[in-house]
């Protein structure tokens, strides 16, 4: 997260994981008090990770972690305790907390974004689009998702509202010819930056999928160095079902990178350190909420602060 971001979406962040109870450490810390780390305080962490969406693969790493340490007598109490917990939750997360970097040697540097609908698809374009807007970059947007009511007039009032400019055709036309389209227009006006949105029909994914692949291919045969990324938009309300989705949409079309939408609407945040360690995919955004400023960097070491402390007080 950039620092002038940090401070607000970091308190929100933190109340959003503590909604409807108790957060890793605030829990943990109420039940143990000042007693001694053993092997029930181990448990009841343990089911808390579980309960938080860490899942079972992640949970088990990351009490195995600390058990060792406690039984070196490095973790004499609850304190001690989570600030170890934090300190092994960043460096998992760490790795894949990349930003996303335009490399302007591209032009137009493609992106080519997918996600299911409802996932928060259509508002990572604008942020993207204006993100980029305010570096100074030319952003060509192509309304591929042809198939859904009002997408391509939401894509439409993004473009006009950040600058960019856009790319479309009526309504139920081929995705694909959209997006070849798009790469041609964007090399001819000059753009730095194309992204591409995508229809994302959960009721016919095998469908959704070879249309997918099918934009991807077309893309290519336009700009043979093209997408350059393949970002998959993530509901991270979604828990476990994200992941499924992560999987999918990786398998089908090689995602690169990762948004979690949401996570303001969730109290199982877990569901990042199961993605992370899973996919061990980029995740380059996070976003809570429809605002410019409610979309930031992953910053690994807040997430951590936020899904083990809770709001401040």
């Amino acid at each position: 997260m950039s620092d002038d971001a940090k401070p607000g979406l970091f308190q929100r962040l933190r109340a959003a994981f503590s909604r409807g109870g108790e957060t890793l450490g605030a829990g943990l810390g109420a039940i143990l008090g000042g007693r001694k780390i053993d092997a029930a305080a181990l448990e009841e962490l343990e089911t808390r990770l579980l309960q938080a969406d860490c899942g079972m693969a992640v949970t088990e790493e990351l009490i195995e972690g600390l058990r060792k340490r406690v039984a070196r007598q490095q973790l004499g109490d609850v304190a001690a305790l989570l600030a170890a917990l934090r300190e092994d939750i960043t460096a998992l997360l760490t790795p894949v907390a990349q930003p996303l970097v335009v490399d302007r040697a591209h032009k137009p540097y493609t992106i080519l974004v997918v996600g299911v609908n409802g996932s928060g698809k259509t508002t990572t374009i604008g942020k993207l689009a204006q993100r980029f807007g305010a570096e100074g970059l030319k952003v060509v947007l192509a309304a591929g998702d042809t198939f859904r009511a009002a997408a391509v007039e939401q894509i439409e009032i993004w473009a006009t509202r950040t600058g960019a400019q856009l790319v479309s055709q009526a309504a139920g036309a081929d995705p694909a010819a959209v997006a070849f389209d798009a790469v041609q227009a964007a090399k001819s006006r000059g753009a730095d930056v194309l992204i591409a949105d995508t229809a994302g029909r959960l009721q016919a994914q095998a469908q959704l999928m070879d249309e997918l692949r099918k934009v991807r291919r077309v893309i290519t045969k336009a700009d043979p160095a093209a997408p350059h990324e393949v970002l998959l938009v993530l509901d991270a309300t979604q828990g476990q079902n994200a992941l499924a989705q992560a999987q999918q949409f990786h398998a089908a079309v090689g995602v690169t990178g990762l948004v979690l939408t949401k996570l303001d609407g969730t109290a199982r945040g877990g569901i990042v350190l199961a993605i992370a360690r899973q996919l061990k995919l980029p995740i380059r955004y996070i976003g809570l909420g429809e605002q410019a400023g409610d979309f930031a960097e992953f910053d690994p070491a807040a997430f951590a602060r936020a899904l083990v402390d809770g709001p401040a007080t």
